[in-house]
């Protein structure tokens, strides 16, 4: 048995175990047909035989005739002239049937190959529409960001830091480029990226202490409202971070926590001062325990200025927008 190369590849060759037999099959709606003479060869019966054979299986309502049968146009020699006619062609359904009614042998091995057969041509049509709607889901993918970008171009905070906007649209398309190939095995995957490490409340109030008093000794940040957390806002933070359900994460990456600590700080106003700058720290050293902090390069994934950017952005950005700021930024560290 082997197929058929054709153009337009709706056409394979059937060839029984003995060799007895070389058929051309068509393809076509998830299933193969046959016409009547093809279907006399196959089971080595009289053209004759076959027709009656179908008469009878449509007579008796076995199958309807309008579901099973197709016409194809189809060349074939008259004399010495090539003349193109339509032919009535029969699904898998009403050659099984009549295989059963000649209680012929090669039915049955014919039904093994054309199922054999029809499973691979699904299958591989499920992949290229698989393949089709993550295609689109990507371009759909950028082209949010593109806009969401497009959008806070504008924004009067952002003035001067247009040439870093560009660079993120840039680094972003690129790593939806790199994802593309990982995605499709041509880059070897390593599996779920766990975070081993968890940042405890303690730790952090320790950080943004330490951080406070660095800024306020260089009369960066003001002693009363750099880093005085609202609330115990920042516990709260870190409690959605690690929070799970059924004993398992509901975030579950590193970059999806790196993600959302960095925007619900920033975001959050879990600080009277100092949110954008903080929500950056914590972030960084996140990802440095999680050894996530760096790319294979050895360079950070995010820079200062692009993560200062990235910083205002979140700041700046409307709730509704969450989810694109979230994904932009699990893109931008799923990069290796």
């Amino acid at each position: 048995m082997k197929k058929d190369v054709e153009p337009r590849g709706e056409v394979i060759i059937y060839q029984d175990p003995n060799g007895e037999t070389n058929l051309s099959v068509r393809v076509q709606d998830d299933t193969v047909w046959l016409s009547q003479k093809q279907i006399a060869r196959l089971f080595n019966k009289n053209i004759r035989t076959v027709n009656e054979h179908v008469s009878n299986i449509f007579q008796e309502g076995e199958l309807v005739k309008n579901a099973t049968l197709r016409k194809f146009r189809i060349v074939q020699k008259e004399g010495s002239r090539e003349v193109e006619r339509e032919t009535d062609f029969y699904n898998l359904d009403v050659i099984i049937s009549v295989g059963y009614r000649v209680k012929s042998k090669q039915g049955t091995q014919f039904r093994i190959w054309a199922n054999k057969i029809l499973k691979e041509y699904l299958l591989k049509g499920y992949v290229l529409n698989k393949k089709l709607m993550e295609i689109k889901e990507r371009w759909q993918e950028l082209n949010r960001a593109i806009n969401f970008f497009k959008e806070k171009i504008t924004l009067p905070q952002l003035k001067g830091q247009e040439q870093e906007l560009i660079n993120l649209i840039s680094s972003y398309s690129n790593s939806l480029r790199i994802l593309e190939e990982y995605d499709s095995n041509r880059l070897s995957k390593k599996g779920i990226n766990k975070a081993t490490y968890v940042l405890s409340y303690k730790e952090a109030q320790q950080i943004v202490s330490g951080v406070k008093e660095i800024l306020v000794a260089k009369a960066e940040a003001s002693e009363n409202l750099f880093g005085h957390e609202i609330d115990a806002k920042l516990d709260s933070v870190l409690g959605c971070l690690n929070q799970t359900f059924g004993g398992k994460d509901l975030y579950k990456t590193i970059e999806e926590k790196a993600a959302n600590l960095l925007y619900l700080v920033a975001k959050g106003h879990v600080f009277v001062d100092g949110n954008k700058r903080l929500g950056s720290i914590l972030f960084i050293f996140f990802l440095e325990k999680n050894n996530f902090l760096y790319n294979s390069k050895h360079e950070r994934k995010l820079n200062d200025h692009s993560l200062a950017v990235l910083a205002l952005l979140v700041a700046n950005s409307n709730p509704k927008d969450k989810d694109i700021i979230i994904d932009l930024i699990i893109t931008l560290l799923k990069v290796k």
